[in-house]
């Protein structure tokens, strides 16, 4: 399978990690997968200096329309959202009070340091979690843990999210329960973390993030 590239500020930031991503394309040979291979690192157009939050996803959305490179996501012009997404959108909602749009494209987040980041960057359409087992979580670690040196916040959201707590200081960190509709009853609404968020930006001497979309 033809390659795929980190930028640039990526590529000086972490060297050995182009080496890492070619070998786990390597790996997927020609299968077809979501989200469209030149979405796959979309979420590192944000670069890592820029970075303030990461907010980890699973892995893509299994429907092809959905997945666009960027964790809980989904591209423009989609007016049927993924349950989890809708849950997202009530709670932010719930926790802030904005008045927000009807999109489900949260790609502004990452224009103001957010960054929408898949444990696993890669499923097979139609199917979740096809490709846990390819080395994209060596990846993702790799990139967690060197933000985590950084005065970066970070969401965990879910069992999966938060197996990488340990790379992470914990005045950086908030972990919480999945949004999807399988889990969000026990604990995720009414958890406010769009503004628990800003509040350790704040305690890091960072400023707030606007979550308006």
């Amino acid at each position: 399978m033809q390659d795929i590239f980190l930028p640039e500020p990526w590529q000086a930031a972490l060297p050995n990690l182009q080496a890492k991503i070619s070998d786990v394309m390597a790996g997927l040979g020609k299968s077809l997968m979501n989200p469209a291979k030149d979405l796959v690192l979309r979420a590192f157009k944000l670069a890592p200096s820029d970075v303030k939050v990461v907010i980890v996803g699973q892995d893509p959305y299994p429907n092809p329309d959905h997945a666009c490179g960027l964790a809980f996501s989904v591209p423009k012009g989609v007016n049927k959202l993924p349950p989890t997404l809708i849950n997202i959108r009530k709670e932010l909602v719930s926790d802030l009070g904005l008045m927000i749009s009807e999109t489900g494209d949260l790609s502004v987040w990452g224009e103001r340091g957010v960054m929408l980041l898949n444990r696993t960057l890669t499923t097979v359409p139609g199917e979740s979690l096809a490709h846990i087992s390819n080395g994209w979580e060596t990846v993702t670690g790799e990139v967690i843990s060197y933000l985590a040196t950084k005065p970066v916040v970070f969401l965990l959201w879910g069992k999966r999210a938060g197996e990488l707590s340990p790379l992470i200081p914990l005045e950086q960190q908030i972990c919480g329960v999945h949004p999807s509709p399988l889990s969000a009853y026990r604990g995720f609404f009414g958890s406010k973390p769009f503004s628990a968020i800003n509040s350790k930006l704040a305690e890091l001497g960072e400023s707030a993030i606007d979550w308006t979309i």
